[in-house]
């Protein structure tokens, strides 16, 4: 029964990690993963930490699938939680959240090829107009 339920628990949470980089929220995604994996081991932190930044890569490049990113999170959170049960809460709690987009940086890619200046949406870095 505790199985099931840790099981359930790791495959909403997986879903969630995934739902959370094909949304562009890295940033927000590395603070959630560190407090879920806040009672494992530094090794087992940074494990975790490297995951996120090859999957998400790896996501961005289409070199993975959602489905199969899912199921290694769910295999990855289910180990995490049998070998730290106190772990618990900080999962299920991150497995039934929503996802929050209010504030969240997102990285785009925007090609202009009209006349004059186009500004959408917040903007981050340097803008270079070129006659």
């Amino acid at each position: 029964m505790l199985e099931d339920i840790a099981v359930a628990v790791s495959t909403g949470a997986a879903g969630n990690i995934v739902a959370y980089m094909l949304n562009g929220q890295v940033d927000a995604l590395r603070a959630q993963v560190t407090k879920m994996f806040r009672h494992g081991t530094e090794q087992e932190r940074s494990h975790a930490l490297q995951v996120l930044e090859c999957d998400s890569i790896a996501l961005y490049g289409h070199d993975a699938t959602r489905a199969g990113l899912t199921n290694q999170w769910r295999d990855l959170l289910l180990s995490y939680l049998t070998a730290h049960p106190e772990a618990h809460e900080e999962i299920e709690s991150f497995a039934s959240s929503s996802l929050n987009t209010v504030g969240a940086t997102k990285i785009k890619s925007m090609k202009h090829t009209g006349t004059g200046p186009q500004i959408v949406g917040p903007n981050f870095g340097d803008m270079t107009f070129k006659k």
